[in-house]
């Protein structure tokens, strides 16, 4: 972990709030399993690719420090969720998220649950994220067992949420869904937690955004040379 530069002073009593420069930003303690890593490694590529897509600007981040207590930070008390998404801010890349700093604090997270790390996520994350981040959506889920929840604040207490009758949960703040989609991502086959758009489509990965449209351009290409033969088989004769 990265030291933690003291608190410099104006005056000799007025302490300058650190930046994201003199905070730490990474524990050194890796992912539960690699399951973990690539389902977190899924969450962000996808929406950020579809933000970069759309001209959304914002932030994606995962498994970063989030710093909105200057005493915490200070005494190296910290958090830092699995995924998080900030919008209407620059995109630019940051060493970990600095609520004070930036003005703000994410507008949604989500956590991987594991046996080890499951009651810290239900219990003390949850009241943080509630009570002091004001995170307006949070999520679980546990990428091998499903376990899959979500709330939403309201009267600064988060509300559980309902799937609806596709079986998702809605992201009011994102504009988008958050389905399970099984199938192969990072070399492993399994159930992921996806982005989808409210009307169904998953949001590609770099690879899939690729595939699309080298699949979009064959069919163009075949229907072209369709019409070029139909052409051909009805005005050959007269050319």
């Amino acid at each position: 972990m990265a030291e933690t530069t003291p608190v410099q002073m104006i005056d000799d009593d007025v302490p300058v709030p650190p930046t994201e420069d003199e905070l730490p930003y990474d524990d050194g303690e890796p992912m539960e399993s690699p399951r973990h890593r690539s389902q977190m490694n899924l969450l962000i590529e996808t929406l950020q690719v579809y933000w970069s897509d759309h001209a959304i600007t914002g932030f994606v981040g995962g498994n970063m420090f989030v710093h909105f207590n200057l005493d915490w930070a200070l005494n190296k008390d910290f958090r830092g969720p699995d995924f998080f998404a900030v919008l209407d801010v620059p995109s630019r890349e940051r060493k970990s998220w600095v609520v004070w700093a930036e003005g703000k604090g994410p507008d949604v997270i989500i956590e991987l649950l594991s046996d080890s790390t499951a009651a810290l996520d239900r219990g003390e994350k949850n009241f943080v994220y509630q009570d002091n981040l004001r995170v307006p959506e949070y999520f679980w889920y546990h990428p091998f067992t499903g376990e899959w929840a979500g709330f939403a604040l309201q009267k600064n207490v988060y509300v559980p949420l309902e799937r609806d009758e596709q079986n998702r949960f809605i992201s009011e703040t994102l504009g988008l869904a958050l389905v399970r989609w099984t199938g192969r991502y990072q070399r492993i086959e399994a159930e992921w937690l996806r982005w989808a758009t409210l009307e169904g489509d998953l949001l590609p990965t770099e690879g899939e955004k690729g595939r699309q449209q080298v699949e979009a351009a064959q069919h163009r290409a075949a229907e072209l040379e369709r019409r070029l033969a139909q052409y051909w088989e009805r005005y050959g004769d007269e050319v």
